[in-house]
């Protein structure tokens, strides 16, 4: 299959052919439909976050399952699916009390004594990022790396729940703890701001305000759920 591969920090992504391997009992394998541009990739690109390389950045994706495991429970061939960079085991302590972003299981990756899941024509092996290496034609995943979703929806919308979507919501749904009736400001429009406004409506806050320096964005946040618009660089 084709990737774009980080080969050197700081220059361009490479699209080179490399070899994916079998999934293993909890994997499942995608075929990549759509894949966002998260600012972390390019932090990941530009040197910012160090990473073992060559590897194939990208985690914000969707895409159709071509293939799973023995032991995949959650998902089955033909599902549409979004990725998710929060690989959790389901078994550590953790897991069982219910905070899957903190997992420390190591088996949502390959052991050393494995092959990699990703390798050059010639052996050596592809980094991974974030478990999922999303700028790709295909994907081999953990199987709690992705989730299904409604089969009818766009899945280069679809691709964006996987960072930005979580990211903001979550903030409204698990950090803010939001009573309905509250005010909610939100710095900045972009795909996470955006995803917060529209948790916040949803979860019932009485006013969101919304700041951005473009016209464009502040549109947006208005049809997503903001009730008032700030101009970010007006006096």
């Amino acid at each position: 299959m084709k990737a774009a591969v980080l080969i050197e920090a700081g220059k361009p992504l490479e699209i080179e052919d490399v070899v994916m391997s079998n999934p293993g009992p909890h994997e499942v394998l995608i075929r990549t439909a759509a894949c966002g541009i998260c600012h972390s990739d390019l932090h990941f690109v530009d040197g910012s976050y160090p990473h073992a390389l060559p590897a194939i950045p990208g985690h914000e994706a969707a895409g159709i399952v071509e293939a799973i495991g023995s032991e995949v429970r959650t998902v089955a061939v033909g599902d549409a699916v979004v990725s998710c960079l929060s690989a959790f085991c389901g078994h550590c302590e953790f897991c069982v009390s219910g905070r899957m972003s903190l997992c420390l299981g190591a088996d949502t990756r390959r052991g050393g004594d494995q092959p990699p899941r990703i390798t050059r024509p010639d052996g050596t092996t592809v980094g991974q990022m974030l478990n999922l290496s999303a700028f790709a034609e295909q994907m081999l995943i953990h199987e709690h790396a992705c989730v299904r979703i409604d089969p009818d929806m766009p899945l280069d919308r679809a691709a964006v729940i996987g960072c930005a979507v979580t990211t903001g919501a979550g903030t409204i749904f698990n950090s803010c703890d939001l009573t309905p009736g509250e005010t909610v400001a939100v710095v900045g429009c972009g795909g996470v701001g955006l995803a917060t406004i529209n948790a916040a409506k949803i979860a019932g806050a009485g006013r969101i305000i919304a700041a951005d320096p473009i016209q464009e964005k502040r549109d947006l946040a208005i049809k997503l759920g903001a009730t008032d618009v700030i101009d970010a660089s007006a006096d």
